[in-house]
């Protein structure tokens, strides 16, 4: 194997995948190669639960990242990764507390808002509850417990990114974007979270975000 194909980087994704679209950007900020292996999550039961993919990663969960000798599962892991092994681009402040919080404000999107919407719950709720379950609105109430809490944790540092000030996203907007996208798919009302939207709406046009938004993959579906 030569240097280069050693040290390619090569990401199991979904073009849907909240995850994924996280780690995407990741690696666009910091201006990295990579190669997707797409992993379609919904045709023929799931391309996830397939033996190929679950030598991967057992948790037959995207993203996967390959780099080197490394099989790294779990978006934040692979931020962080890519943080301490590619220093280009800071996805965190140099300052301890900005560094801790942050964190706090990725983690509240990845661990308290998603794992409540993603693609397992939705169809648990639909095979133990069918039509009833009213999924959207199951959706969006864990979506607006989550935003309303951010939402006032954000301040006019974080609203920079909306000014003519250098435009420098991190870790937090990996998270914050691919949430809102979700928010918008099931059509919840964010007009109650202007400091989200803004944050929002800047990163949107710059072109790490525009690169790594779904309809932009190479599996991407016209729906």
């Amino acid at each position: 194997m030569t240097s280069e194909e050693n040290d390619r980087l090569v990401l199991y994704s979904y073009w849907r995948s909240s995850a994924a679209y996280r780690v995407r950007i990741a690696l666009n900020l910091k201006g990295l190669d990579f190669e997707q292996v797409p992993v379609h999550l919904v045709r023929d039961g799931g391309e996830q639960h397939d033996d190929t993919f679950r030598s991967v990663n057992p948790q037959g969960l995207v993203p996967v990242l390959l780099h080197r000798s490394h099989i790294l599962s779990q978006s934040m892991a692979i931020c962080e990764y890519l943080e301490e092994r590619f220093p280009r681009y800071a996805l965190l402040p140099r300052d301890p507390a900005d560094r801790a919080r942050t964190r706090s404000l990725a983690l509240q999107v990845g661990c308290e808002i998603h794992p409540l919407n993603n693609l397992r719950v939705q169809k648990y709720l639909q095979q133990q509850y069918g039509e009833s379950a009213n999924a959207p609105g199951w959706m969006s109430h864990w979506i607006n417990q989550g935003f309303g809490a951010i939402e006032q944790q954000l301040d006019d540092h974080d609203l920079a990114l909306d000014s003519h000030e250098d435009i420098r996203p991190g870790l937090f907007e990996c998270f914050l974007v691919p949430q809102v996208y979700n928010a918008e798919r099931f059509a919840t009302d964010l007009s109650a979270y202007p400091r989200i939207r803004q944050i929002v709406s800047r990163c949107r046009e710059l072109p790490a975000f525009i690169e790594a938004a779904p309809e932009n993959q190479p599996d991407a579906e016209s729906i």
